[in-house]
């Protein structure tokens, strides 16, 4: 979330950030933080004041006492228990005016970077480039991918609705290896790059869903496991940044890279269409993340290195690709800046989105009180980063679709070691 002083010295900037993502009247909801902030600060000053006279006269009582002054006692004593009742009375006040200022503070998005542009949909992402060469398919060779996976029965989907329901395929044969290939494959491509690979928990817990800000921001999208309270992970990202939660690293330890693969699971209520057959959306699937905790003045040269990674998988799954820089409209709740990527799908005719890598600058710190020791012996928060490297499904439609000829399906050289085959036929 916000931090209250950060909006405080630089409102005008928030404002004007948070009008990108075309949040209606941002000054309103950004004074009332103040407010609070103010209000909070104000019943604090009273509490504390208070508190030191309470503790003053039960010091002055005691002298009484030894003075043989019991009367005086006494009436000091009645006195005390009134300050006493005033201050449970302001605590009280105090912890309900923290209270709404956190609830508030909860529902504004962060502000993004000055680069990000405005804009309300990804009809106004910017393109910053594009590469490779798109496959011209024609006649028979131009086959979806949820064609081909029946073609070559490496992918059943009916199969997934008789054990759990839509959304959840069941991979088959060289689908199944093809999953496998492109996991060990992503991993080991991590680990070349300096990120140390953990298999962290699926299930997660409320305060681990609020501290990278899942909740309450996408109660809605979330599997919850109700009768012990714990959400399916939507992503590596929640369990892999929540194991610095509540640190203080030092300085000498940043950054912080980890990787992980796990199975990914999102409900996408009201998300489904024209364009989400086949492995498009899914309400289960597989995904390696990369997660960064840096220095701040790191964090953007970072998420440069960040998505030159994910660029790096692309190329060597030969795959045409493009990034974007996402616009206010677009952008994720929680990030500041945020870099898609997109495999150009020759069948369907349309870019598909593989990969998110984004910097969060303080927004995820704040709430999960990450901080570091700086040189000057100061505790300050670290700046948190993650990318997709990459999801599954849509590279595997990808490959299929761009790879297909009369002989079958040929996989890219960089997977063959790792598969054990050149061609799905």
């Amino acid at each position: 979330m916000l931090q209250v002083n950060e909006i405080r010295d630089h409102f005008d900037r928030a404002c004007e950030g948070l009008k990108k993502r075309n949040l209606p009247e941002p000054e309103s909801l950004l004074q009332e933080v103040l407010k609070l902030d103010d209000k909070r600060k104000q019943t604090q000053v009273e509490r504390d004041g208070l508190q030191a006279e309470s503790n003053a006269m039960a010091r002055q009582i005691g002298q009484l006492m030894k003075e043989g002054k019991k009367e005086e006692a006494e009436a000091a004593k009645r006195q005390t228990a009134a300050i006493k009742s005033k201050v449970k009375a302001l605590e009280e006040d105090y912890a309900t005016c923290e209270e709404s200022l956190i609830r508030l503070l909860y529902t504004i998005p962060n502000v993004p970077h000055p680069s990000v542009p405005a804009g309300k949909s990804a009809e106004d992402n910017e393109v910053v480039l594009q590469k490779g060469t798109i496959p011209a398919l024609t006649g028979t060779q131009k086959m979806p991918h949820w064609e081909l996976i029946k073609k070559y029965d490496i992918v059943d989907f009916e199969l997934g609705v008789k054990i759990t329901g839509a959304g959840f395929p069941v991979y088959k044969g060289k689908g199944a290896k093809l999953q496998r290939a492109l996991i060990n494959f992503f991993l080991d491509e991590a680990e070349k790059a300096g990120y140390k690979e953990v298999q962290p928990p699926i299930l997660i817990n409320e305060e681990s869903g609020y501290a990278t800000g899942q909740l309450p921001d996408k109660e809605g999208q979330m599997y919850l496991a109700g009768a012990d309270g714990l959400y399916l992970i939507p992503t590596a990202e929640v369990p892999i940044t929540n194991m610095y939660r509540n640190e203080v690293l030092s300085e000498s330890d940043l950054p912080k890279k980890n990787a992980g693969y796990t199975p990914c699971f999102r409900r996408e209520a009201g998300n489904w269409g024209a364009h989400v057959r086949g492995l498009n959306r899914l309400h289960q699937f597989d995904k390696v993340e990369i997660v960064q905790i840096t220095h701040p003045d790191q964090s953007y040269p970072s998420l440069e290195e960040m998505s030159l990674h994910v660029q790096g998988l692309l190329q060597k799954l030969e795959l045409p690709y493009r990034v974007l820089r996402l616009c206010g409209g677009d952008m994720g709740f929680t990030a500041a800046l945020t870099y898609d990527m997109e495999v150009f799908s020759a069948a369907q005719e349309r870019w598909l989105e593989v990969s998110s890598v984004s910097n969060f600058e303080t927004y995820q710190s704040n709430r999960l009180k990450l901080r570091f020791k700086n040189q000057d012996k100061k505790t300050v928060l670290a700046h948190t980063l993650n990318g997709s490297a990459l999801a599954l499904p849509r590279i595997v439609a990808a490959l299929l679709e761009n790879n297909q000829s009369d002989q079958g399906i040929r996989m890219p050289q960089v997977l063959v070691p790792y598969l054990g085959f050149e061609w799905i036929s």
